[in-house]
């Protein structure tokens, strides 16, 4: 199924000064879209409205032709976050953490799932570790393995690329891609310069 979001004449507002305004996006299938602009200039605020966390804007929100306050559920259904923070509780373990976040999405999952999900960001032998113990770099990939696991057509995501070194950015640029191809919408703000491909496109704000 084709999916879309699109905004029309997005606004927001901070501390008396406009981020953006008259804003207008489409976000199709088969998509990484890349929103740039210096700091401060709303990428974060602008991610959290069109994944439906903040309210406090003017414009209008549409999924797949249906104002959003009528898509709500199904897009919700269909929209995975990831926030710049790795989101993780750090007295669990990353295995404990997976399981967390399924039964938070109402997810039936397994253990096998979960260790295949670890092996694959690269914590396998980290997982019963108590994630307070793990890196940065080792946190924000417990948060990444749930690319593997939940299954979702929109991914929107904020500086995944922080603290991951360069295989695990590699890894993470090829999940993207293969994502998109399969006929996903990537959503993402980064200061890692994504290697160029027919399926990037690049929205400024600021």
């Amino acid at each position: 199924m084709s999916l879309c979001l699109q905004a029309r004449q997005l606004a927001c507002e901070r501390d008396d000064r406009w981020l953006f305004q008259g804003l207008d996006l489409d976000i199709r299938s088969g998509e990484i879209v890349r929103i740039e602009g210096p700091n401060g200039s709303g990428k974060t605020s602008l991610l959290k409205i069109l994944s439906g966390q903040l309210s406090d804007y003017q414009g209008e929100l549409f999924w797949n032709g249906a104002a959003m306050k009528e898509a709500r559920e199904h897009f919700l259904a269909n929209l995975l976050y990831l926030g710049h923070a790795p989101g993780i509780k750090l007295g669990l373990s990353p295995l404990e953490n997976l399981a967390w976040y399924q039964a938070l999405s109402g997810e039936n999952g397994n253990e096998d799932q979960r260790l295949d999900a670890l092996e694959r960001v690269g914590l396998a032998g980290f997982e019963d570790v108590p994630a307070g113990q793990l890196s940065a770099g080792q946190q924000r990939r417990v948060a990444l393995a749930r690319l593997t696991l939940t299954p979702r057509s929109l991914w929107v995501l904020d500086e995944p690329f922080t603290a991951i070194d360069r295989h695990g950015v590699a890894e993470l640029e090829r999940q993207l891609v293969a994502h998109a191809q399969a006929g996903g919408c990537v959503l993402v703000t980064t200061h890692h310069e994504l290697t160029a491909s027919p399926l990037l496109r690049r929205i400024s704000l600021g």
